[in-house]
């Protein structure tokens, strides 16, 4: 895939808990250059809108832990869409989710999308469940006929048994195997640990049809032109 079937394909992200006016600035200004869209805090969405009008925006709602309260997410993708936010990604109630309690997660999501007009994503922090419980959380995003679903935050990241025996870190980020199982249920937008060209092909073959990086430059750099 050359450059420039694949900027459009790319969500150049910055999230981080310092991310200032200035960084969403010359995030917006590669992901101009370089034909990416941009995902940003929701503070930045007004900003956003001004500084790059023709770049399409996301911006994450519930983020990074998924834990605000139903009323206050739906609130939240309302304001964000009305500043001017494209696309909206929402991280889900993983401890909900884990409690068994799947319909409450639907419910909840189902709310934001009827909400707003434009494309929801759904967040299931896959680092964070077993398959199972990934694939509950992708059937509560289809059922609450959510636009895609999103592999991570980025931030989230526990080990798994083999892992610890092996002394090893948790991935908080896409794995090939999980874009896979979720391409099963709804569009896959792999997030959270891809860093280079290679990175994000392996994930589009998997199935993916969106990749969330703060890495969109390294990645199109490594692209054929």
């Amino acid at each position: 895939m050359d450059r420039s079937e694949l900027a459009p394909r790319i969500d150049h992200t910055v999230l981080g808990p310092e991310t200032t006016p200035a960084d969403v600035r010359s995030a917006l200004e590669e992901a101009t250059n370089y034909g990416m869209n941009a995902c940003i805090p929701p503070y930045a969405v007004e900003l956003a809108t001004e500084y790059a009008p023709d770049v399409t925006l996301a911006t994450v709602i519930g983020f990074p832990h998924g834990q605000h309260a139903p009323g206050v997410k739906r609130r939240e993708g309302v304001t964000a869409w009305q500043a001017g936010a494209d696309e909206l990604d929402v991280v889900i109630n993983v401890g909900r989710l884990k409690a068994g309690d799947t319909a409450a997660v639907r419910e909840e999501l189902a709310e934001l999308v009827a909400a707003v007009p434009i494309p929801v994503k759904v967040i299931v922090e896959t680092a964070l469940l077993t398959d199972a419980e990934k694939r509950r959380a992708c059937e509560a995003a289809q059922a609450a006929d959510a636009a895609m679903v999103k592999t991570s935050t980025g931030f989230a990241s526990v080990p798994s048994e083999a892992q610890r025996a092996n002394g090893e870190a948790a991935s908080a980020g896409a794995t090939v195997a999980d874009v896979a199982l979720m391409a099963e249920y709804l569009p896959v937008k792999a997030s959270g640990g891809i860093g280079s060209y290679d990175d994000a092909m392996a994930m589009l073959e998997a199935g993916a049809d969106r990749i969330g990086a703060s890495s969109g430059v390294a990645i199109l750099e490594g692209a054929p032109e």
